[in-house]
């Protein structure tokens, strides 16, 4: 990625230190927009149809970049072109290793194995200690990342949940070891992420800016997404130590963005704009365009609402046709995995809005998905996530899916 792309990527928003976060909260406004949170602008359609296909084009950033990268083309292809993992319980972080391998994180037992597309293999590599699972929630072994400098550091980092709180940790992989003992003990790098059986968030990602982002969950109590000294409900940014990022938006904090209410996909296009996926509550599923300081509006907002001080998503679906999870760029084009919508949406992008309307493939054919990961510009890998206490599981479930994408 270029300099100028890096640059471009760089936006944070921390929530404040607790008296800053204080006096920033006693001089909100009176239509409840959060204090120092700038108003979006008028928003902007696409004008892609909203009731064929449950979405809506919303705001536009308030300094939208001139793109340099063409628009996508209204509508492309996805091929499920083979299978590369069978029988996984309850997959949700993904990382690729230099030589195509992948780890992949098991939300439900803490477990992370190795999977050779090439070999049609699956180890264990090890096991993530102190993760807490509850039997039907959403807390476990979420997010999984590579070091920027994994070639030399060898570090893995995870987004967990243990008895008191969400946190983030990073792990020594020596694939010398044995199997199942290739990981080391936990660093922690950062504690006291809110968390619950419901809402954790849990996707983390280094940007183009060697930054960590982290997306959170408010764990059902919806206030925190607004509560500027909780790391729940927002978008952290940090460095790879888990310290605020020093050009965050507020100094020395870590929130890059608030008024989320579960954040499951981070993702970056050519221009280094950072997108983020949004569980909605009872209507509307949001992809958003995040930019340091903005608020997204939960609670106070879901969806379209163009209410001043809340920044509108750039799309939305309804809740039955989404849930979405992890998202990747490629092709041009934002791909967004769904759960309760069993379908992987195409995104086609124009700079800084959506060029059309979105595209849905696979609906209700291999059931929930929950990541997907961009390996090169047309092939994606895609997990289901039907071992989950949610799904139907298939026999062979759950899976790792190649899809070649345009």
């Amino acid at each position: 990625m270029s300099t100028g792309r890096r640059r471009r990527a760089r936006g944070v928003v921390r929530g404040a230190a607790v008296a800053a976060a204080a006096a920033l909260l006693a001089g909100g406004c009176s239509d409840g927009t959060p204090p120092g949170m700038r108003p979006s602008l008028s928003p902007r359609t696409t004008g892609a149809p909203t009731a064929s296909t449950a979405a809506t084009t919303g705001a536009a950033p308030s300094a939208p970049a001139t793109p340099t990268e063409p628009a996508a083309a209204a509508t492309g292809s996805a091929k499920a072109d083979a299978t590369v993992a069978t029988k996984l319980t309850a997959p949700w972080g993904v990382a690729q290793l230099a030589d195509g391998t992948l780890l992949v994180g098991s939300r439900d037992t803490g477990k992370v194995s190795l999977v050779d597309p090439e070999k049609g293999t699956t180890t264990l590599a090890g096991t993530v200690p102190g993760v807490t699972h509850t039997q039907g929630g959403e807390n476990g072994l979420l997010g999984l990342a590579l070091s920027p400098d994994f070639g030399t550091d060898h570090l893995v980092y995870a987004y967990f949940s243990t008895d008191s709180d969400n946190r983030i940790a990073r792990m020594l992989y020596d694939p010398a070891r044995s199997a199942g003992d290739r990981l080391g003990a936990p660093d922690t790098i950062l504690r006291g992420i809110p968390t619950g059986s419901l809402h954790n968030g849990g996707r983390i990602a280094f940007g183009p800016d060697g930054m960590l982002y982290a997306g959170t969950g408010e764990t059902g109590d919806r206030g925190l997404a607004q509560d500027m000294s909780s790391l729940g409900g927002k978008i952290l940014r940090m460095t790879p130590d888990g310290q605020p990022a020093p050009d965050n938006p507020v100094s020395g904090s870590l929130v890059y963005s608030p008024g989320h209410r579960n954040v499951q996909g981070l993702a970056w296009d050519a221009e280094g704009h950072l997108w983020a996926s949004e569980f909605g509550q009872d209507t509307w599923d949001e992809l958003n365009l995040i930019e340091p300081g903005k608020n997204y509006g939960w609670p106070v907002v879901e969806g379209v609402a163009h209410r001043a001080g809340y920044v509108d998503p750039v799309v939305q679906w309804h809740t039955d046709e989404a849930s979405p999870s992890g998202i990747a760029y490629a092709a041009g084009c934002i791909w967004v995995a769904s759960l309760k919508g069993e379908r992987l949406w195409r995104v086609p992008l124009d700079g800084t809005k959506a060029a059309a309307a979105p595209q849905a493939f696979f609906v209700r054919t291999y059931g929930r998905l929950r990541t997907v990961v961009a390996v090169d510009d047309h092939t994606l890998l895609v997990t289901t996530s039907n071992t989950d206490g949610r799904g139907t599981p298939k026999p062979g479930d759950d899976r790792v899916l190649r899809v070649s994408v345009s």
